[in-house]
């Protein structure tokens, strides 16, 4: 999915945990005192460990419920991008006629963590054989970079399997025009990966800044500082463009370096992954600039589109000029709170928000309006935000609380969207019972189970000290082949 087809997604998630980096709000939504970002993170990673009681048979049966997801995919549509579980069809992701093994991808280190070993070495041997990126045709450089360079790139650090490093190079060479032949450095959204033609000048400002991780973590396994650089030089060309009250607005046109709309949508897509990677790139590479960045626009976040509605804490969607309101609505990939950075009592607060919608309808929507918790558009896409953010927030403070949440979500996730052969969308919500699609994303092998597992779990093959997850769901650090 696309932003085209907002509310869309990013992972990867976002932005809480822009305003938590630096002490932010209180759980009763006034100003906190201001800490140090970066010596609370170091505590705070320090301090995180394996949840002290794993819970064998919930994560059994979190696990059972991926193979049921993942033997329909098998069963239906191997080798294509993504199965539609209802049809017993299938499709392609970014090119029609044109399949990249999506779902394999995605699935690599969630099979690694579930020592499902079997099934990771079918994955590697089919990307062996059949993976090739010499594809005349165009790609979106965002969605690439997330789900196929953060696929290959963790499934390489989960087996150690070169071919899988070696195909992940050769996308990003593919990839790279995108931001090269950009006058800003901004990258294009699409690349044809033969030719290099670019094309699509105006894109949202997630896509044009998720990328440090996946290029950083790249480069530094390679040793060629291009993919880096590049992206850095991105993520630069967008702050410099920020409004006069630290605000950014939603898309850019790259080609002119002007903006293409006026709304700043905070903790929303298309915006999301652009704060979770600067802090990222801080987490992960040291990187001061990032870090700056990320403080900035945290304490305009905080200052122009917090607000409380029904006891509740919300941001809303402000005209990132002037701070006017322009709507309160609120998209339901804003659910993944990635608390990495410091106050725990913030992502607390934002995490109930959206367990109180979780309260009133078993399944997160789509969007809602959040003065009144009205539903706007009443489908999920099989979002895992919800459980992204419970498992960062166990991580992180080890209340047994956000297990209690997690598992009702898992309750619900089985109840409403499990089908004969795996797991499909909703299209309607509201109803009873709820109106199933057809379509199973690819990224639910990346996300969805793996977030419940690890929750749950404590498995050995993850450093929960000192790991790191991308937007999508990829294990960038920490993940051990071994479970030593």
């Amino acid at each position: 999915m696309t932003y085209d087809s907002l509310p869309a997604r990013t992972t990867r998630r976002r932005l809480l945990y822009v305003l938590a980096a630096t002490g932010g709000l209180t759980a009763t939504g006034g100003l906190g005192g201001v800490r140090h970002a970066t010596a609370d993170a170091g505590a705070r990673r320090n301090a995180r460990a394996a949840p002290a009681r794993p819970d064998r048979r919930k994560a059994d049966e979190i696990r059972k419920e991926f193979v049921h997801a993942w033997e329909g995919y098998k069963r239906l549509a191997w080798g294509h991008d993504e199965v539609l579980p209802v049809s017993g069809g299938r499709r392609e992701f970014f090119a029609k006629g044109h399949p990249v093994g999506l779902s394999i991808i995605e699935a690599l280190d969630t099979h690694h963590l579930m020592e499902l070993d079997t099934e990771t070495d079918r994955c590697v041997a089919w990307i062996k054989k059949h993976l090739s990126f010499d594809i005349n045709a165009d790609f979106q450089v965002f969605e690439a970079t997330i789900r196929l360079v953060g696929g290959l790139l963790s499934g390489y650090l989960a087996t150690g399997e070169k071919a899988l490093l070696d195909r992940c190079a050769d996308l990003a060479d593919r990839l790279l025009p995108a931001f090269t032949a950009s006058p800003t450095g901004m990258p294009y959204r699409y690349v044809n990966l033969r030719t290099g033609r670019v094309s699509g000048a105006t894109l949202p400002v997630a896509e044009i800044g998720t990328n440090i991780l996946e290029f950083g973590v790249l480069s530094r396994l390679t040793g060629d500082t291009r993919y880096e650089r590049a992206a850095k030089r991105a993520l630069r060309a967008v702050v410099e463009r920020r409004s006069s009250l630290d605000l950014l607005a939603s898309r850019m046109n790259v080609e002119s370096g002007q903006w293409a709309d006026r709304a700043a949508l905070g903790v929303d897509p298309p915006v999301d992954s652009f704060y979770e990677y600067l802090w990222g790139a801080w987490e992960m590479f040291r990187d001061q600039d990032c870090r700056d960045w990320f403080k900035m626009f945290t304490a305009a976040l905080k200052r122009h589109q917090r607000e409380r509605a029904g006891g509740l804490l919300w941001f809303k969607h402000v005209d990132f000029r002037t701070g006017a309101l322009l709507d309160r609505h609120q998209s339901s990939l804003a659910v993944a709170v990635l608390p990495v950075g410091g106050d725990d009592e913030l992502a607390a607060d934002y995490y109930k928000s959206w367990t109180a919608v979780l309260d009133k309808y078993d399944v997160i929507p789509e969007e809602i309006d959040y003065a009144r918790l009205a539903v706007l558009n009443p489908g999920n896409e099989l979002r895992p935000e919800y459980a992204n953010c419970a498992f960062q927030l166990y991580w992180e403070t080890a209340d047994p609380y956000y297990r209690t949440t997690a598992w009702r979500y898992f309750q619900n996730l089985r109840k409403h969207h499990r089908v004969r052969d795996g797991y499909t969308v909703i299209t309607d919500i509201t109803k009873r019972p709820m109106r199933k699609g057809d379509h199973c994303p690819a990224y639910v092998f990346a996300e969805n189970f793996k977030w419940l597992y690890l929750t749950f779990s404590g498995t050995s093959r993850f450093d929960y000290g000192h790991g790191y997850l991308s937007t999508e769901g990829k294990v960038l650090k920490g993940l051990r082949r071994t479970g030593n």
